[in-house]
């Protein structure tokens, strides 16, 4: 019991939140929850989601991207900026590369090194990513390194990048645990990922801990799990808002590093991710539980500054 008294006084919950209280936690609008759609490769799949958003009715606060800010040429970050701003939607760029790229043999052998900067080198990389996508204009981007994390939070205050840019922590740097994600929100992150296969609740001991929204896959990747919780919307909306419901899919390719050559397979998976949102949603008015969402362009969102020449 000494242990469980010592996290109470670290401001940390004792234990696993398994009566899942109501989280009182908000997005700065007063919101509960906003949708996210992952894997939206370059313009063309932003063209698709926005598209498929509006024939289906589903409001879509932000995407997020996994090839890479360097994956994408400057026309295209240009582009996609455009786009977003107009939809007023946030987009999420990854900060790449890393192990998983490069001839990391640890990387081959297990994916949980998958994610980290390997080198000085990659950890240059990583913050160049971040930089060229503040120069097009982008205000969020995916950190998978728990050094370039911290690394960004000091180019932020250093006038590197712009103070209003957002760190939001990939799926890659798992916080499992209440500590893990407290120390990701010291660190400087704006929204922080949670493993796919969290129960409940994990995931209210997590709220208990932080307050910077969490980001939860209900369908999962297969590479990440696979997993489709889309029956558990609405609880997970109750215990951890603020949250971005984010909806994968599963039996999916791993399309990674994407590019023209799958522009096809890539716009149809968009697609069909917004999809799998209007099946969330039309689950969730069926729960009778109605939680307060954002309008699109809300507080917090980092919607993309449109440049003109790739300067923001």
């Amino acid at each position: 019991m000494s242990v469980r008294h010592f996290l109470r006084a670290q401001g940390l919950p004792a234990g696993d939140l398994n009566e899942l209280p109501d989280s009182p936690k908000r997005f700065p609008d007063g919101a509960q929850y906003r949708i996210e759609i992952p894997s939206t490769e370059g313009p063309a799949c932003l063209a698709a989601v926005l598209a498929e958003a509006e024939r289906l009715d589903v409001r879509v606060h932000r995407v997020s991207q996994g090839s890479g800010v360097f994956m994408q040429t400057d026309a295209e970050l240009e582009e996609m900026a455009r786009l977003a701003a107009d939809a007023r939607v946030e987009v999420s760029l990854f900060a790449r590369p890393n192990a998983a790229w490069g001839t990391s043999a640890t990387a081959r052998a297990h994916a949980g090194f998958a994610a980290a900067a390997h080198g000085q080198e990659q950890v240059v990389a990583n913050l160049e990513d971040c930089v060229r996508a503040a120069e097009h204009g982008f205000r969020s981007v995916l950190i998978a390194d728990v050094g370039v994390l911290e690394l960004f939070g000091e180019a932020r205050r250093a006038g590197l990048l712009p103070e209003d840019m957002q760190a939001k922590v990939s799926v890659m740097l798992p916080a499992a645990n209440p500590a893990s994600a407290r120390l990701f929100e010291r660190l400087g992150a704006s929204t922080i990922n949670l493993p796919t296969d969290l129960s409940l609740a994990e995931i209210a001991a997590i709220r208990a801990a932080v307050d910077v929204p969490l980001d939860v896959y209900v369908e999962a990747p297969d590479n990440v799990g696979g997993f489709v919780r889309h029956h558990e919307i609405p609880e997970l909306i109750r215990v951890a808002a603020p949250v971005y419901v984010k909806f994968g899919l599963r039996n999916a390719p791993d399309v990674y590093p994407a590019g023209s050559h799958l522009e096809a397979t890539t716009v149809a998976l968009s697609r069909e991710r917004v999809r799998r949102a209007r099946l969330g949603m039309e689950l969730l008015v069926r729960s009778g539980f109605e939680p307060t969402t954002s309008e699109l362009g809300a507080a917090g969102l980092a919607v993309p500054v449109p440049t003109r020449q790739g300067v923001a």
